[in-house]
């Protein structure tokens, strides 16, 4: 299976991705890690990515998820996936896929970046991120606000629940 952890930078998807597969003893993959340097380059000086820079990043995740689907691993996934087109490019698996968004008020995210360092994305960049966002429908949301171990065991819950 397949969770793919959503959110605008800020929200806690890799963290809470990390913990979720810690937990579960499944793979965690972070989608940053999937960007070119161009890309990081790009987002490092404050300028936002367009649809033609995400395009080679989303082939790359898509390529990824195909891989792990077919080698039937467990793998939690920390990824943007800030519009409904670029989840419709990953998707793959109905069954074998899930979508958690973690979401956060502009204030809340921009304090933690405003924390954050060490990392390409800049504070410039969350406005247009939340300009970006087409909140998902089909995905179990939660409160980015809450406790870190609270947001993952709900996570869990509905991974359990949707199993039975």
């Amino acid at each position: 299976m397949i969770v793919v952890v959503m959110g605008v930078s800020g929200s806690g998807k890799s963290t809470i991705g990390k913990l979720l597969a810690a937990s579960l003893k499944w793979e965690f993959s972070d989608a940053d890690n999937f960007h070119s340097l161009a890309n990081i380059e790009k987002m490092s000086q404050g300028i936002p990515l367009n649809d033609a820079d995400r395009m080679p990043w989303l082939e790359k995740l898509q390529s990824a998820i195909a891989q792990w689907l077919l080698a039937d691993k467990n793998v939690v996934l920390a990824c943007s996936a800030l519009k409904s087109s670029y989840r419709q490019m990953l998707w793959q698996d109905a069954e074998q896929m899930r979508l958690v968004y973690i979401k956060g008020s502009f204030e809340l995210l921009l304090k933690r970046l405003q924390q954050r360092q060490n990392h390409f994305m800049t504070l410039h960049l969350l406005e247009s991120q939340f300009d970006t966002l087409e909140e998902p429908k089909n995905a179990l949301t939660v409160d980015a606000s809450q406790l870190e171990s609270v947001i993952v065991q709900q996570i869990i819950a509905s991974l359990d629940d949707a199993s039975t």
